[in-house]
């Protein structure tokens, strides 16, 4: 490169340098041999070619290095171009002035003379000399054979052209000479003619050709087939018009036309949103130009026949009338005080501020207790149409979002497509099992809910099929599940948590005489009057023939024997009436599975009453424990998690640290194998609330005394004894009602949940706060008159825990 600085100095110029007007070029190239038209209109440019005339007609050109600058600078102008000869000049009317040039030779600019008017440049004419050797000869040769193949391609450029190329023996002519006849790119052009080796600047110029010949036979392939795919659509056109011609000559109605007249007058009437209403004409005038057979009008016409079948506006008038609600919730539901409350809630806050963004309730509950149901109920008392969406198994987001446009077959999400199902804006709309959704690689439909179920985000859901936002605000969401871990915790942040715990004995009674026996009267054909159920025979099937938190299965009882009495009606001939009672019951289910309540005929030694908590509410967990001889060992059975594995551990280690006290052999653990198991062994179980009966097992086995078969307990322990905290209260409370267990031992800090238990099962069980294990024992061994459980002389063991409590905690 030329240092521009250096250019400006006054250096005297060699004998064989010379000082030409310069001329700016822009998109084009000027090669020696070259002859070219120019129109000049810049005032610089056009007096340099004035001053040109005015010499020798001898002018220097050179390429601009960027084609829009107007007023280029000397940094803005190549510093290699040709020494070029003014052919012709004629000014034209508007002032501008065309130039014929032809190119001499090549030049490059030693330096800028300066001048106000217009450019004027010091330049060195480049020498070329090189001797012909085979290579160049064959360069020579490639090139025109190169030229004659593009010139086989493109019918602009003639066979005098060729003939007139390969007559040309010089390389350096011959290589300038054909570059004329192509469009090269600018930087490519200015190259060429940078290049002073002619066997380099064959070569270079070679290689541009065969680029130009792929490009162009390309060109020629695409324009072939946009001409076939032409030819291919006018056919069809043709056709399609011929049909209808005929058609209409043999009387037929256009029934295309005609689809598509009533489609317009539906987009017309239909009330939808601004966008909706945009997108529908924008597709409609789609698919007016597209032949009606065709597999794209079919996609656009089922488009927008989607959008115009949507409730955009349609709204389910909703009943404010909170008595009238209320009244509803309690036929259809016995109990559920606090769903009901919340419910009731909703409604008067709608009547006081008219519109209020739907609230997302989340029933979270055993199967059978209602959830559902209680959801239709909701629908009916306020009067809004109901609308139930199962999401177990579901894992695929399009589910939720629907599919966009560019598959085949796409739809809506089932959101949308429920929506105009149910052809309102405003339903109560269920989401079932929303705690048995799962994700793989199709995406996780708990996410796309997130935005469905976000009072925030859900006034402008966007379906990827709709493709446009969606109002779901005026929506009552409910959702309901069986477990509330497995629901995702930002879910769970986005709903407002209602639990339904377990029925009791009387809350099942109720429900059975007044809503499953009139259900399954009208289900199997039976009246009032054709059966009777006493009051004793419904709680023996309760309390004999079911095990469980809802009435799932009592209802199914109760519709087998229904339907054994229908028998007996039909195979009689006669319909008198049919007193159901305890007998009666056992002749039509069979003998009872179940004993009424799991307490024990008697106390016994190292078998302990738990309770657990399941997803189907609470259980009765028995726990034994035998001690053998043996080294030591500890062996825990029944299928038993890490989390009460260690439980059991930690209550072994507690028996060993109170062993004095409790008048225990202090090397037990050494002679003696304990051996833990809990029955139920294909069971899995876990959690550390059963720690509490587990130490009292371990401590009725080693001192021989029996436990009261009519206590249950629950309650993590600690090493020093203390007792913590458990969850799942209500559900093991209703669980021990069911079992007939009369005491429940539970940690005082449970003493705020007991609020949550009915008045009717705390009367019949009484419950007992332990914070110590001591207070446990207490309560759960049973001791021979005169016997003591602690040995009251041994306060070592209080000491050091007074002590242990003064001591600073180590971290």
């Amino acid at each position: 490169m030329i240092n521009l600085q250096k250019i400006f100095k006054d250096d005297e110029p060699v004998s064989s340098r010379l000082i030409l007007p310069l001329l700016p070029l822009r998109d084009i190239v000027v090669f020696p041999h070259m002859v070219a038209p120019l129109f000049v209109g810049r005032a610089k440019s056009v007096q340099a070619l004035f001053d040109a005339m005015n010499r020798d007609k001898k002018v220097f050109l050179a390429a601009q290095k960027k084609m829009d600058i107007d007023n280029p600078r000397p940094q803005d102008i190549s510093l290699i171009g040709a020494i070029g000869d003014v052919l012709q000049l004629l000014r034209l009317p508007d002032g501008t002035v065309k130039a014929l040039v032809e190119g001499q030779t090549r030049a490059r600019i030693v330096r800028f003379v300066k001048n106000e008017d217009f450019f004027l440049v010091e330049i060195e004419p480049i020498i070329e000399s090189e001797i012909s050797t085979p290579e160049s000869v064959a360069l020579n040769r490639a090139v025109v054979q190169s030229f004659e193949e593009y010139a086989k391609l493109n019918k602009s450029i003639s066979k005098n052209l060729v003939d007139n190329a390969a007559s040309i023996s010089d390389p350096s002519q011959l290589a300038d000479t054909v570059a004329t006849h192509f469009s090269f790119k600018m930087k490519d052009k200015q190259l060429l003619l940078e290049t002073t080796s002619p066997s380099k600047r064959l070569s270079l110029l070679l290689g541009l050709i065969k680029m130009e010949i792929d490009i162009f036979g390309m060109d020629q392939k695409i324009k072939k087939r946009v001409k076939k795919q032409m030819e291919k659509t006018q056919k069809s056109y043709y056709l399609n018009e011929q049909m209808r011609a005929i058609k209409k000559e043999m009387g037929a109605d256009e029934s295309g036309v005609d689809e598509l007249q009533e489609l317009e007058k539906q987009i017309k009437r239909k009330r939808m949103s601004k966008e909706a209403a945009g997108k529908a004409r924008q597709e409609f005038r789609k698919l007016k130009m597209m032949t009606p057979m065709s597999a794209e009008a079919t996609v656009v016409r089922n488009y927008i026949e989607w959008i115009i079948s949507l409730p955009w506006f349609e709204q389910s008038k909703v009943r404010n009338d909170i008595e009238e609600a209320e009244k509803i919730l309690n036929e259809d539901h016995y109990g559920l005080k606090k769903p009901k409350e919340r419910i009731l809630e909703y409604l008067a806050v709608q009547l006081l501020v008219k519109k209020i963004r739907g609230p997302i309730l989340c029933f979270v509950g055993p199967p059978g207790v209602g959830k559902t149901s209680l959801a239709k109920s909701v629908a009916r008392a306020t009067g809004r149409k109901f609308i139930r969406l199962s999401l177990g198994g579901v894992r695929d987001e399009a589910e939720i979002r629907g599919h966009r446009r560019t598959y085949i077959g796409a739809m809506p999400g089932k959101i949308i497509q429920s929506l105009k199902k149910a052809g309102v804006n405003n339903p109560v709309f269920c989401l079932d099992e929303v705690d048995k959704m799962s994700m793989d690689f199709r995406g996780d439909p708990s996410a796309a809910l997130l935005e469905v179920l976000d009072p925030e985000q859900n006034f402008s859901f966007n379906d990827h099929y709709l493709d446009m936002d969606y109002d779901l605000s005026d929506i009552l969401f409910i959702t309901t599940a069986n477990t509330l871990p497995d629901i995702p915790l930002p879910l769970q942040d986005r709903m407002e948590i209602i639990r339904l715990a377990g029925y009791t004995e009387y809350e099942k009674y109720n429900i059975a005489r007044e809503f499953l026996i009139k259900k399954q009267f009208k289900m199997n054909g039976l009246e009032d009057k054709d059966v009777k159920f006493s009051k004793n025979s419904i709680l023996y099937i309760v309390q004999r023939y079911t095990r469980e938190a809802g009435v799932r299965n009592l209802e199914r009882e109760i519709s087998s024997i229904c339907r054994k009495i229908a028998r007996e009606f039909v195979k009689n001939k006669n319909r008198n009436t049919h007193n159901v009672t305890t007998k009666s019951v056992e002749k039509h289910l069979g003998p009872p599975p179940f004993k009424h309540g799991q307490v024990e005929d008697k106390d016994q030694i190292g078998l302990v009453t738990g309770l657990a908590w399941t997803q189907v509410g609470g259980e009765l967990l028995c726990i034994e424990s035998l001690i053998m001889p043996g080294k030591g060992e500890l062996i825990l059975t029944g299928k038993l998690g890490d989390v009460m594995k260690e439980s059991a551990r930690a209550a072994v280690s507690y028996v060993r640290s109170r062993a004095n006290r409790l008048m225990i052999d202090n090397k037990f653990y050494k002679n003696f194998d304990i051996h833990i198991h809990v029955p139920e062994g294909a069971i899995p179980k876990d959690g550390p609330s059963a720690g509490i009966s587990i130490c009292t097992s371990i401590v009725s086995a080693l001192t021989k005394k029996p436990v009261h078969r009519d206590i249950a307990m629950t309650g993590e322990i600690t090493l020093r004894g203390r007792i913590l905290p458990i969850g799942g209260l209500k559900e093991k409370i209703l669980a021990a009602h069911r079992g007939g267990i009369k005491k429940v031992i539970i940690p005082k800090e449970n003493e705020k949940d007991i609020k949550e238990i009915p008045r009717s099962i705390l009367k019949q069980i009484e419950i007992i706060l332990a914070e110590h294990m001591d207070d446990v024992l207490s309560n759960a061994l049973i001791l021979n008159e005169g016997d003591t459980l602690f040995k009251e002389d041994d306060i070592s063991y209080q000491i050091m825990a007074e002590k242990a409590e003064e001591r600073p905690a180590l971290i």
